[in-house]
C-alpha cells in the first residue's frame, strides 16, 4: 500500500472567502517522485485533532509558500520586511511538525517548510539576507517564464558523510533556491547538510533523528521528475514513509 502523506495548506483571503491551497508542484512530486499518496491539510489548527491525524498519515512534507514564519514565533519583532504572514499556517505546521518529529514519523521540510523546521526546534531567521555582507541575491528572477524562475541558479556544497550525501552522493550541486529569508541561528537539534558559497544555510538534518527528517531550502518539487538529484530525494523520502507505515500501520 503507498504512504499517505500530509501536506499543510496556505491560507488566503480570495476577495473576502477564505481558501486553504497548495501548489500543484508539491503534491505532484509526492505523487510521482515519492510515489506516494498525498493529502492536503487544511489551516485549521484549532479544529483539527493533530493526534488523530498523525495517527493516519505516514510521513509529512512542508512546503514553500509567498508568506514567512512569523518573527514573533522566534523572538522577533514583527516588521514590514518579514511580510507577509500566514498565522493560520504557522498554528497548524508549528505544532505538526513538533508531534511528527516525536514519533519518528518521516518530515522533508522545503522553503518555507525548511524555516519552520528550524524554528521549532529553537533556532532563528534573518530576513532579506541579499542585504547581508558576502551574501548573493538568492531571491526569485522577475519574470514570469517559470523554467526560468525555477531554474539553477547557485551551487550549494554538500557535507561529506551527511544525510544529504548519502542520499544525492555528490559533494557539490546546482539548485533552484529561490528565498528572501534564511536560517540565522540554527537550532541546537539540527545538522547542516548544505550551504551556498556565500555561507548561508541550504540544507540540514535533525541530529539522532527517530526517523527521516531532512530540510531544504531550494525547490526540489520543481518538476522532480525530470531532475535526477531532485527523484533521488522525494524517493528517499518515499521509502522512509513506506517503511514507517509498515511498522506503524495495523495488519
Amino acid at each position: 500500500m503507498k504512504p499517505l502523506i500530509g501536506l499543510p495548506a496556505d491560507s488566503a483571503d480570495n476577495n473576502g472567502m477564505p481558501f486553504h491551497s497548495i501548489g500543484d508542484k508539491y503534491v505532484r512530486a509526492v505523487a510521482e517522485a515519492a510515489d506516494a499518496i498525498p493529502l492536503v491539510i487544511p489551516a485549521l489548527a484549532s479544529a483539527i485533532d493533530m493526534d488523530a491525524l498523525l495517527d493516519r498519515i505516514d510521513g509529512l512534507v512542508l512546503t514553500g509558500a509567498l508568506s514567512n514564519v512569523h518573527p514573533h514565533r522566534y523572538g522577533h519583532e514583527a516588521h514590514a520586511d518579514y511580510e507577509p504572514y500566514d498565522q493560520a499556517r504557522d498554528d497548524t505546521t508549528i505544532p505538526l511538525i513538533g508531534k511528527a518529529i516525536e514519533r519518528g514519523m518521516p518530515v522533508f521540510c522545503i522553503c518555507r517548510g525548511f524555516q519552520e523546521l528550524n524554528v521549532v526546534l529553537g533556532g532563528t531567521l534573518v530576513t532579506e539576507v541579499q542585504r547581508l555582507p558576502g551574501r548573493i541575491d538568492h531571491r526569485a528572477p522577475k519574470t514570469d517564464d517559470l523554467d526560468v524562475k525555477y531554474g539553477d541558479n547557485h551551487p550549494v556544497l554538500v557535507e561529506p558523510d551527511g544525510v544529504l550525501h548519502e542520499i544525492v552522493g555528490v559533494d557539490r550541486m546546482m539548485v533552484n533556491s529561490l528565498h528572501r529569508q534564511a536560517i540565522d541561528h540554527l537550532a541546537p537539534g539540527l545538522r547542516v547538510e548544505a550551504r551556498a558559497e556565500d555561507g548561508t544555510i541550504e540544507a540540514v538534518s535533525l541530529k539522532d533523528a527517530k526517523g527521516f527528517t531532512l530540510g531544504v531550502q531550494w525547490h526540489p518539487e520543481y518538476k522532480a521528475v525530470l531532475n535526477p538529484v531532485s527523484v533521488k530525494i522525494f524517493r528517499a523520502f518515499g521509502n522512509a514513509a513506506r517503511r514507517y507505515a509498515l511498522s506503524h500501520r495495523p495488519c
